[in-house]
């Protein structure tokens, strides 16, 4: 169960249509309105299904106890299914909000809002400390894992030891460092030491994901996998075709591999315990399968059938899986953090001996730094892990060091005193959003075990075949991670005051054109015309409405340039530029070409995709309600 308490001046609710799913009702229930009241918006849960007579009373009495602070003796109860992506069905959701109805009427005046209708709704939020609380309600009776869990994730257990290395080579005892000028590293520390990923609410970005119109839960479908929306797959499109290119232009191969593979094949079984993922798994034609969580199986069935030479080394293999799987806990999953059904980019580089891979490993910790640049995210947006056995260590500190001198900031360590995994380092670039939880963008791993384990050789310079080493690399990690970073970026700098925005490459809407009357429409569109022709996504607001209305509306969709369009502009041919940085917006004036020009070269060199909508706001759907 999730559960968005607010407490109003007042909340009313108005049917529109109704759903396939709707209970049937009186014509005196299509509108309600109450006054100093608790709105209570409720998501019935899947794993509510297991005891819902128990998720009902322990709903009620939540509800309660928040009624009793705030004072309120009103409460209307809201089906609101964008709360949760993993939802029960109809009949038990009507069954447990009908059942918190009668729990709280001898206490309360009570309202319940229809289930399964289209509604529009209004209230008024009160404005003190305890007018906005989320709740996470579990049932008693827990859910038990059937699938099998990877000796690789149990490893997880084993005993870590955990320090914070300096950019001056000091390695100290976490408890002994002074963490009072990193504040996004020990929020990062506590988090890996805790090595719980379970989230109670959801994270701001699902609100902008949903308001940008990027990205939804799917309901008809298996918790976790997404369905994007035209803006949404634009940002991710362009997303993949930057980190394919950046890793083509680093010498890469393109191939692609399957996502299914036979969960007996003795190679696979043993590298499935090694890897830390849980499996999809399905049966067929009397054999038992696996949806990949990476591309390592194909490429390294592939590397076993090849013929390779010293000189062929290093040998770099990248794909952008479309997609993975990995079946992560119903808790773990929220929005566009951490998914079941995702895009990795994945390559895999094959190297002579350890000191090829150092050397190796070295360019592809710069590289990954440079991605996440390009893509919007600099190195005081991310946190660094480097994770090794000892023995690794207390052979290779000079190069590991030298590691945390690039980014010039303590870095937190995990040290293994033996090795479990078939990797004996690996690093993460990883991100820290506004609840305190922390996501792996960037990694790479030296390999030491998969070459022998997939019998992959190479032919070395005395014709003697000798086993390479592997590094696995994910130069930005998965795709929609990054757009996650992105999103809880924004909302952070706007907690701190500042514009939110995304790199304009990414920027589904790079200019909006906004005609104050209709008699400017036919000129707007002459300018949208001009831009687009040097490849800038364009649009314009011919809605009804305001100016100021349409200039907020840009604002809400962090649109970086917004043109108002009236007679002084048809008349100068110059145009009035509200530029999105900073604090507020900047206003100049500048010539269409002047404004091409600067957007070009603000966009250089970045991938460009045409605008996925119809220009005119008018003439676009609403994706979501």
């Amino acid at each position: 169960m999730q559960l968005l308490l607010i407490h109003s001046d007042y909340i009313e609710y108005e049917v529109t249509k109704d759903t396939p799913i709707a209970e049937k009702i009186d014509e005196s229930l299509k509108k309600g309105r109450l006054e100093d009241a608790l709105g209570a918006f409720i998501a019935v849960e899947r794993v509510d299904e297991t005891n819902p007579k128990k998720v009902a009373v322990q709903t009620a009495d939540e509800i309660k106890n928040v009624a009793n602070q705030v004072k309120a003796k009103n409460v209307m109860l809201y089906p609101y299914a964008h709360l949760s992506s993993d939802l029960a069905s109809p009949r038990i959701a009507v069954e447990v909000l009908k059942n918190i109805e009668e729990l709280l009427k001898p206490r309360l005046s009570v309202v319940r809002a229809p289930f399964g209708w289209y509604k529009a709704f209004k209230l008024s939020c009160k404005g003190h400390p305890l007018a906005e609380l989320s709740r996470s309600i579990r049932p008693a009776a827990k859910e038990k894992m059937k699938e099998k869990i990877p000796e690789a994730l149990k490893a997880e257990k084993i005993k870590s030891h955990w320090y914070i290395l300096t950019p001056d080579d000091d390695l100290l005892d976490i408890n002994k460092f002074d963490f009072s000028k990193h504040e996004k590293l020990k929020k990062f520390a506590d988090y890996e030491m805790a090595k719980s990923r379970i989230v109670e609410r959801a994270p701001p970005h699902v609100e902008l994901m949903r308001r940008f119109e990027f990205a939804d839960y799917e309901p008809g479908s298996d918790p976790g996998n997404m369905r994007f929306y035209p803006k949404g797959k634009l940002v991710k499109s362009l997303l993949e075709d930057y980190v394919l290119r950046c890793a083509i232009n680093y010498g890469a191969m393109e191939v692609e591999t399957p996502i299914m593979y036979d969960m007996e094949h003795p190679t696979l079984r043993k590298y499935l315990d090694r890897f830390p993922a849980r499996q999809y798994s399905m049966d067929s034609d009397k054999r038992r399968l696996f949806l990949r969580f990476s591309a390592c199986f194909g490429q390294f069935l592939m590397n076993h059938d090849m013929t390779i030479s010293y000189r062929n080394l290093p040998l770099k293999m990248f794909e952008m899986t479309k997609y993975s799987f990995r079946k992560e806990q119903r808790g773990e999953l929220v929005g566009l953090r951490r998914l079941r059904t995702f895009t990795m980019p994945d390559m895999h580089t094959l190297c002579g001996d350890m000191v090829q891979a150092i050397e190796e490993f070295k360019r592809q910790y710069q590289m990954c730094m440079d991605v996440l640049a390009d893509i919007g995210l600099s190195q005081k947006d991310y946190e660094v892990a480097i994770r090794f056995t000892k023995d690794f260590y207390d052979a290779n500190k000079k190069f590991i060091h030298s590691l945390v001198k690039i980014v010039d900031k303590p870095v937190l360590i995990e040290m293994w005193g033996g090795r479990f995994f078939y990797f004996v380092l690996k690093f993460e670039f990883n991100f820290v959003d506004a609840l305190d939880k922390a996501s792996a963008l960037s990694t790479v791993q030296i390999d030491v075990e998969n070459a022998e384990r997939y019998d992959i050789k190479f032919i070395d310079v005395n014709n003697e075949e000798k086993r390479p080493i592997i590094l696995h690399c994910s130069q930005s990690g998965a795709i929609e991670r990054c757009m996650y970073a992105l999103l809880e970026k924004g909302y952070m700098d706007a907690q701190h005051g500042k514009m939110p925005t995304l790199p304009l490459w990414l920027s589904p809407t790079q200019v909006r054109v906004i005609p104050v009357a209709d008699r400017h429409l036919k000129y707007a569109d002459e300018i949208v015309a001009q831009l687009e022709m040097q490849h800038i996504r364009v649009d314009v607001d011919d809605r009804e409405g305001t100016v100021s209305k349409k200039i907020r509306d840009a604002g809400r969709e962090w649109v970086p340039y917004v043109v108002v369009i009236g007679d002084e502009e048809m008349r100068s041919g110059m145009l009035k530029v509200a530029i999105r940085e900073g604090s507020e917006p900047k206003k100049v004036d500048m010539s269409i070409d002047g404004l091409s020009s600067r957007i070009l070269a603000e966009t250089k060199s970045m991938p460009y995709k045409p605008l996925p909508l119809p220009r005119h706001l008018s003439s676009r759907p609403k994706f979501v309600g």
